[in-house]
């Protein structure tokens, strides 16, 4: 099985462009989707004028002025005048989102060659406005003051877990470092620095509480970046790299008002994740590694059991045994994760499939796993409300 099996054409990623993720001050929103996309168009080793059609992936919710970007990619060449060109936003998931677009457009046959960018420009914008326009994708508290964010609503998760299953803050102090540690490999993640498991475990000047039980090194940071890929129905001459191909994607949405939804459940993540495995005729074991939206420590505790690694309630085994670590049996969160690497939230998606493919392609130097032929990808937006996922494997 697989997606050129199921649909008769084949999805592959034959060119992708990655800027470094923090505070870019001197970038736009403009320069940051031009400079990745002219980066992925020239690796897939086709001319502008090749693209068939556009997607951007972008949140924004007002922490820019313009509030329609989606003509900003045909900065990259007069070529690209009168490409179809389309804004996709689905909160935190946007960029998976738009990836998923332009595979339906493939799969329809209206497009050969889709161009696909993921960007968010946040960190110019005043802390009150970012988590207001964050807190938009909460049925609750969208429009409404809070002191903690969406960092409040993943700190009841993990209160909800340690009601449930037990203190888990040396669990989730194990996350943050892997993640850390992971993150000193990636030259484009935000946070390079090894900060080791006794900083992240214990609450401090340097690393306080965010929302009980949640500190700082539980939460990702607030970021700028952008990232594109180029997907096509063929390989392209003259690419970079080797291509990689789609074999299997889900998306599901759950239940907005959070009073429909166990908090502990990611009911759709889970289905994302079975849509995804069953269409690539897989299973975990068949993974290499994967890549999941861990927005928050508490979120990739709870993912481990939603994508079957560890039963319910026993997700601190996975970290503790070292079962995600590097060397581990499923290497999870390569490039560092939303945790090292940032969340600019609509470049967050097309990042993941960006970093997988360069696992799967040899290309991710120090980052590198060697051995990997295929890589899932878990991006959610909201609390697990819109989630998506890939398989992507070597070809």
């Amino acid at each position: 099985m697989g997606v050129r099996e199921t649909f008769g054409t084949d999805v592959l990623l034959t060119g992708w462009g990655h800027s470094r993720f923090g505070k870019l001050a001197d970038e736009t929103l403009e320069s940051l989707i031009v400079s990745v996309s002219r980066e992925a168009i020239s690796n897939a080793g086709i001319e502008p004028a090749r693209v068939d059609e556009i997607y951007l992936g972008q949140y924004n919710s007002g922490m820019v002025p313009l509030g329609f970007a989606s003509s900003l990619a045909l900065q990259v060449s007069d070529d690209l005048a009168n490409t179809p060109a389309t804004r996709v936003e689905n909160a935190c998931a946007s960029g998976s989102a738009a990836v998923q677009q332009g595979v339906k457009s493939l799969l329809a046959g209206t497009a050969r060659t889709v161009l696909v960018i993921g960007a968010e420009k946040m960190t110019h914008a005043p802390a009150d406005l970012v988590g207001a326009a964050l807190l938009g994708a909460d049925y609750e508290l969208a429009g409404r003051a809070s002191s903690t964010g969406f960092a409040g609503l993943f700190a009841e998760v993990a209160r909800h877990y340690e009601k449930r299953h037990g203190p888990v803050g040396d669990a989730l102090g194990l996350i943050a470092a892997k993640n850390h540690r992971n993150g000193v490999d990636n030259p484009y993640a935000q946070l390079r620095k090894d900060l080791g498991a006794q900083f992240c475990q214990t609450v401090s000047d340097q690393n306080p509480i965010v929302a009980d039980p949640l500190r700082r090194t539980d939460c990702s940071p607030v970021s700028d970046g952008a990232a594109a890929v180029v997907l096509s129905t063929a390989p392209t001459s003259g690419a970079a790299t080797e291509p990689v191909r789609l074999t299997g994607f889900g998306h599901a949405n759950d239940f907005l008002p959070a009073a429909k939804r166990d908090p502990l459940e990611f009911a759709g993540s889970v289905a994302a994740w079975r849509r995804a495995l069953d269409m690539a005729g897989t299973a975990l074991d068949g993974l290499d590694l994967v890549e999941v939206h861990d927005c928050f420590t508490i979120a990739e505790l709870v993912l481990y059991e939603v994508i079957g690694l560890t039963p319910r309630g026993q997700g601190r085994r996975a970290v503790e045994e070292g079962w995600v670590d590097r060397d581990g049996r499923l290497p999870v969160n390569l490039s560092g994760g939303l945790k090292a690497k940032g969340h600019p939230v609509g470049a967050t998606g097309v990042s993941q499939h960006v970093l997988a493919a360069m696992q799967l392609s040899g290309t991710a130097g120090a980052m590198q796993l060697g051995g990997a032929r295929r890589a899932a990808v878990h991006n959610m937006g909201g609390l697990a409300v819109a989630n998506y996922v890939s398989v992507l494997e070597a070809v």
